[in-house]
């Protein structure tokens, strides 16, 4: 069993772009301005939770990791999927990544011209968000290297933030400190004197799943990256080996200062915990510095939407599971046609937004999430083919998955207890019977397709 021939796009991701990519997408927007909300679902526990999802998603790293050892490919989530599991697989799972990271693009730059009203409040939402994907498309379709080094800047001012936070809050609880209008000081016992590690129980824990998940969309990219790594042999190990470090320090660091600085229940859920903390200190320009951050995050999420995008709408072409334009490469190796075609849905998502009712968009953007979860599930079922029917190959893989084959078929069995954990809740539910709609649609054109196909061999 074969994979498709190795693209000729150029090798221009140093080992630095690598590191921070994987970085850039194991942080999410949603931790800066989310984390009050989880907080308020499930108290303390919210580590816990973070723990185990990171903890399942680094297993699936791993298997992604091994599978991009043996073979390092751009698209390598829709080829694996068809050499391993079938050309529906490739198919299916090729362009609803594709879809994921439209969707998500459009909600990001959206949420860029939001940001920006913070400072100049009569500006049209639309004008940022222009601006954003104007700047983000030519930056991206100048070379590889350009976009590595926007996302290695972007992830280094995520860092530094959440960095500060964690010395900051350390430093209060050593000293003390009293919170302003709370009465409360800040001490490692908030995080048990206040009900417990489980203050709203077992409902409280399991809700809270529903929206750390969501914080974990982008972990993936590394995987789009590798045909353009320069050295992914040894680059990739260790970019997908950092990955428990990073969610401990950034994730799990971050929510353990926050709450011994204040109490769980003191925290606001409407507001942005980080805002508290640096506005407490006494600097003034707290809520503006996290907005420029979040900001940052944002058009950082729509720069990896705009990259991840082009690079699948390339590869499918390449299958012939898109129009061939989409193929061509310019003279500095970048599929400009298949830049050019994401950027121009992401424009008119934009434009789009502007019609349709909130209530629609968060729907899009979280079937777009969900659709995540199966993008998750075929790389651990590809790489259980894999080792079925490559076992030489496999044998001889210097990155092996832990635990493999079982630890497989837990994840992709939490993967499933994630989605029971979504019908829940009410604001996805909904996404939850809807989603299977978009792969209905992508059955039918997979079969028209292959009728096609047909047609032209005989």
């Amino acid at each position: 069993m074969e994979l498709p021939k190795q693209k000729t796009l150029e090798r221009g991701l140093k080992n630095r772009h690598i590191q921070l990519i994987a970085i850039g997408g194991a942080i999410g927007t949603g931790l800066f301005l989310g984390a009050g909300k989880s907080i308020h679902f499930a108290g303390p526990s919210i580590m816990l939770v973070y723990l185990i999802i990171g903890l399942a998603l680094f297993f699936m790293m791993r298997a992604l990791g091994e599978l991009l050892l043996y073979k390092p490919t751009t698209g390598s989530f829709t080829e694996f999927a068809d050499a391993f599991i079938g050309p529906w697989a490739g198919f299916i799972t090729g362009w609803t990544y594709w879809f994921c990271w439209i969707a998500t693009g459009i909600a990001e730059i959206t949420a860029v011209g939001m940001y920006v009203k913070f400072w100049i409040p009569d500006c049209p939402q639309w004008i940022p968000a222009l601006i954003c994907v104007v700047v983000l498309f030519f930056i991206n379709v100048a070379t590889v290297k350009a976009f590595g080094e926007i996302e290695f800047w972007f992830a280094i001012i995520k860092v530094i933030t959440i960095i500060a936070l964690i010395v900051v809050g350390l430093a209060l609880v050593f000293i003390g400190f009293k919170s302003h209008g709370g009465g409360t000081h800040a001490s490692f016992a908030n995080l048990w004197d206040y009900g417990g590690f489980f203050p709203n129980g077992t409902s409280g824990f399991l809700l809270a799943f529903e929206m750390a998940v969501f914080s974990f969309v982008g972990i993936e990219l590394v995987g789009v990256t590798a045909g353009e790594a320069e050295n992914p042999n040894e680059t990739l190990p260790k970019a997908i080996n950092n990955i428990p470090i990073r969610i401990l320090i950034f994730y799990i660091g971050a929510l353990f200062v926050i709450m011994s600085i204040y109490p769980w229940s003191h925290i606001d859920p409407a507001a942005s915990p980080f805002v508290k903390v640096f506005s407490d200190i006494g600097i003034p320009a707290a809520a503006g510095i996290i907005n420029f951050v979040v900001l940052t995050s944002a058009a950082s999420s729509c720069n990896s939407g705009i990259f991840s995008t082009s690079r699948m709408l390339y590869t499918l072409a390449e299958e012939g599971k898109a129009p061939k334009v989409f193929r061509t490469l310019n003279n500095r190796k970048v599929p400009a046609p298949a830049l050019l075609g994401s950027t121009a849905v992401l424009l008119l998502g934009v434009v789009l937004n502007y019609f349709l009712k909130e209530e629609v968009f968060t729907l899009v953007t979280s079937i777009a999430t969900i659709c995540f979860i199966w993008i998750w599930a075929i790389i651990l079922i590809a790489h259980l083919r894999f080792r079925k029917t490559m076992p030489e190959e496999a044998a001889k893989n210097p990155f092996k998955m832990p635990l493999a084959p079982y630890i497989n078929w837990i994840v992709l069995i939490f993967f499933a207890f994630i989605l029971v954990v979504l019908g829940f809740a009410e604001d996805t539910r909904v996404a939850l019977f809807v989603t299977p709609i978009w792969f209905i649609i992508l059955i039918i054109a997979y079969l028209i397709l292959k009728r096609k196909q047909s047609t032209k061999n005989i």
